[in-house]
C-alpha cells in the first residue's frame, strides 16, 4: 500500500472505544463531519490499530474509522486486538494442537469482553467488521516514515513483502499463526506485540487487569543497555530485584534494535503516560492510555524527516469515555 510522501498525515494512537474523545481530537485538527464521514480539506488520518476493546463506545469507533477509510479519508493498520478478534473466530489447523487461532482462554475472553457485549444486538455488523479487519495492513511504509502497531522489524517485513500483498494477511496466514514457531506466528507477534524478555530469577508480574506475566515488554531502540531497567517498556515496571539485574552479553545480543538513522517510525500499543513527545528524533509512540483516562494522542506529520515536538497533539479523556 503506497503513501503519498508529499501529503500531510495525522497519525492517531490506540482509540480502544473512546469515540467521544476521537471526535474531539478530529475536530481540533480541522476535520469536519460531512454526512457520515469526517473529512479534512488537505490531510488524511492514519490510525495505528487497536480501535476495539475496553472502552465504552467501540461500535461507534468502528463505524467512524471504517467510514473514513472507505471514503479515502483515512488508513488504519491492524493492532493486536483486531488480530485477537479474528483469531477468536478462526479454527486452527489440526496440526497446531489448538481449536482456534486465538485460544478461548480467560485472558482473551477478558480482553474481548466489552467488544462482544456492545455487539450482542448487532451480530451481522460485528461479522462485517471482522471481515474488514482482514483489509487492515500490518504496516505502512511511506519512505521517510513508517507505521506499525508495535515494532518494525525490517528482516521480517522483507519476508512479509514476498508473501503478502500490501501487507494484508490472508486466511492461510491467519491459520498458520496458530502453530508455535511458524513464520506467521513470529511475524505477527513481533509486529503487533513488540519485543519481550523473560523475567529473571523466576519472578512474575501481575498486571492491573490481573494477568500474571513471566515476560516483560522491552525497548527496541536501546543501544547500550546495562540492566533490565534500561530496556523495560511497559507501564507497570519491574520488581526491584529484576530491574537491578545486569543484562548478560548473550541477552544483549538477542535484543532487537531499530537504529537512530532509520526513517521516522510511529507505533502505538505501549500504554505511555505523561507529555506526548518523541522517544528519540526518529521514533514516537502514540498510545497514551486513552481508555485508562489518559490522552488520545496524534502526530501531525508535515514534510519533516525528523520528529518535531510541536507536532504532537492530544485530548485528555473524560471519565464518560473511558
Amino acid at each position: 500500500m503506497q503513501l503519498d510522501s508529499e501529503r500531510g498525515y495525522d497519525l492517531i494512537g490506540d482509540v480502544h472505544g473512546c469515540a467521544e474523545t476521537l471526535v474531539r481530537l478530529l475536530d481540533g485538527m480541522g476535520y469536519r463531519r460531512r454526512g457520515d464521514v469526517w473529512r479534512h480539506p488537505s490531510r488524511m488520518a492514519i490510525f495505528l490499530g487497536d480501535i476495539i476493546d475496553r472502552g465504552p463506545h467501540i461500535r461507534e469507533c468502528l463505524h467512524l474509522v471504517h467510514d473514513m477509510v472507505e471514503a479515502g479519508q483515512a488508513l488504519c493498520i491492524m493492532g493486536n486486538h483486531e488480530f485477537n478478534a479474528l483469531g477468536w473466530y478462526t479454527p486452527a489447523p489440526p496440526e497446531s494442537g489448538r481449536e482456534f487461532v486465538r485460544d478461548h482462554s480467560p485472558r482473551y475472553a477478558k480482553l474481548l469482553e466489552e467488544t462482544f457485549k456492545q455487539f450482542e444486538s448487532h451480530p451481522a455488523e460485528w461479522k462485517a467488521f471482522r471481515e474488514w479487519f482482514m483489509d487492515m495492513p500490518l504496516y505502512l511504509d511511506g519512505g521517510r516514515f513508517r507505521v506499525v502497531h508495535a515494532c518494525w522489524d525490517k528482516y521480517l517485513i522483507a519476508r512479509l513483502r514476498e508473501r503478502l500483498t500490501d501487507g494484508l494477511i490472508d486466511m492461510d496466514f491467519l491459520r498458520e499463526a496458530a502453530t508455535d514457531g511458524s513464520f506467521a506466528q513470529i511475524a505477527l507477534d513481533r509486529l503487533l506485540r513488540g519485543t519481550d524478555m523473560p523475567l529473571p530469577h523466576g519472578l512474575t508480574v501481575t498486571t492491573d487487569e490481573g494477568f500474571v506475566r513471566t515476560v516483560f515488554r522491552t525497548k527496541f531502540w536501546e543501544e547500550h543497555p546495562k540492566t533490565y531497567a534500561d530496556v523495560v517498556f511497559q507501564p507497570d515496571g519491574l520488581p526491584d530485584r529484576a530491574a537491578r539485574t545486569r543484562i548478560s552479553e548473550t541477552e544483549r545480543r538477542r535484543l532487537f534494535l531499530y537504529g537512530p538513522d532509520e526513517p521516522m517510525l510511529f507505533v502505538g500499543h505501549y500504554w505511555c503516560s505523561g507529555h506526548p513527545g518523541p522517544i528519540r528524533p526518529n521514533l514516537a509512540c502514540l498510545d497514551y492510555s486513552a481508555v485508562k483516562r489518559g490522552k488520545l494522542a496524534a502526530y501531525r506529520l508535515g514534510p519533516e524527516k525528523r520528529l518535531e515536538p510541536a507536532n504532537f497533539v492530544w485530548i485528555n479523556v473524560e471519565p464518560s469515555d473511558s
